[in-house]
């Protein structure tokens, strides 16, 4: 596909040493963040607890209400949501303390700031047990997930371009989660949503540049295997770009204006983005030429079987 009036030919095998390094440092990255921050930071979805969605008339004094909460349960997660006035409230509690704690910090919040000098918007709890039952099936979804996808790619093409294509996803999973621990944002089931939306995205990019690759096999079986599948990347660069750069934009305005309620979905689908159209480029390709005895002869004999 021709991009801007002319054929491309980039030379993307000469990157590789760049593009390991790029992401085996986003990775490294990754996994320093997580360690730091003690895991990741789960939202109530995962971790349990008490949620408690306050709007008060004017700024939300954080400070003041940290101290109301610690007098109350101990302690508590406390950040802004959105608007200045909106403040969410997360506080560890037992299955059967979550009606006690919330009626406890109702009649401490108004005694501090008065009645009527905030709304309740919204209170969900979730037990413990509930949460790490969550965590476990999110968890298991993401397998399952790059399970069935190495087994349909195998079937669709052949075993090391499954792998290849499996590596990349767990490069963009990695990558994207590490994009929250890094900034210590709360990792929710809508996050999970969004990583399993970013598996097929990538994934799709990525099986694009494999067709063009086996369909190569059969038209230039006398190039070089890294030859061809620089062909084959530049052959599908514009269709990758062009695709890449319009979801962005429409997902680039859901994080903008969308709202407080999917910024973290939205969020995580922006990266993901990023990461999918970078890994379909430089890191899929990169590991089916790197498996041990890849080359165009045979690989052409693999794709014919």
């Amino acid at each position: 596909m021709k991009l801007f009036g002319k054929e491309i030919e980039i030379e993307f095998s000469k990157y590789k040493k760049i593009s390991y390094a790029v992401s085996g440092g986003v990775i490294a990255l990754t996994f320093l963040s997580i360690l730091m921050h003690g895991g990741l930071k789960y939202g109530i979805d995962f971790a349990g607890g008490t949620l408690v969605q306050l709007k008060f008339h004017g700024a939300a004094p954080i400070a003041q209400i940290r101290d109301v909460v610690k007098a109350v349960s101990g302690g508590g997660d406390i950040q802004e949501f959105g608007e200045p006035e909106d403040v969410i409230i997360n506080i560890q509690t037992e299955d059967d303390g979550h009606d006690e704690t919330i009626k406890n910090l109702k009649a401490a919040l108004k005694a501090k700031f008065g009645d009527g000098s905030f709304t309740v918007e919204r209170v969900e709890m979730v037990g413990p047990k509930v949460g790490k039952d969550l965590s476990t099936k999110a968890l298991l979804s993401l397998i399952y997930a790059l399970i069935g996808i190495l087994i349909y790619v195998s079937y669709r093409f052949e075993f090391r371009f499954a792998v290849a294509a499996v590596v990349a996803l767990a490069h963009d999973i990695i990558i994207t989660v590490g994009a929250f621990s890094i900034l210590d944002k709360d990792f929710t089931l809508p996050v999970v949503a969004a990583l399993l939306t970013v598996i097929g995205y990538s994934l799709n990019d990525t099986i694009v540049v494999f067709d063009r690759i086996r369909e190569n096999l059969r038209l230039k079986r006398s190039l070089e295997i890294n030859k061809l599948v620089n062909v084959s990347i530049n052959q599908t660069l514009g269709r990758t770009l062009i695709t890449s750069g319009t979801t962005f934009f429409v997902v680039a305005a859901i994080f903008i204006f969308g709202g407080s309620v999917i910024h973290d979905f939205s969020y995580a689908l922006l990266v993901g983005i990023i990461v999918g159209t970078y890994s379909s480029i430089f890191v899929a390709s990169r590991v089916l030429v790197a498996w041990p005895g890849t080359t165009t002869q045979t690989l052409s004999l693999a794709v014919k079987r």
